[in-house]
């Protein structure tokens, strides 16, 4: 199984920049405890525009990765910010070198 690498870019409305960043931190603890093939889930804010959210994120396969995108917590997370968020890119990507 090849690992992949995830690159989610998460924007959030500006004025719902804070409940979205309180939803994605929620996020962080059943990912890196519960979700089997979880190598790194990392959070970061952009500096220069407060409502730009990335996830970088490593996992064993992607089959895991799939069965983590099914998850409840990240169906809760859509549940608590649905309308609140303007555009989410999820890229997966393998290392070649």
């Amino acid at each position: 199984m090849a690992e992949v690498i995830v690159v989610a870019r998460i924007k959030a409305k500006p004025e719902a920049a804070g409940k979205v960043r309180a939803e994605l931190l929620k996020l962080i603890p059943p990912t890196r405890q519960g979700d089997e093939g979880c190598i790194y889930y990392d959070l970061h804010q952009d500096q220069s525009d407060p409502t730009l959210f990335y996830f970088l994120e490593k996992w064993e396969s992607n089959e895991l990765l799939d069965k983590h995108l099914e998850t409840e917590h990240l169906r809760a997370f859509g549940d608590a910010t649905d309308g609140l968020v303007s555009e989410l890119d999820i890229n997966r990507l393998t290392k070649i070198a």
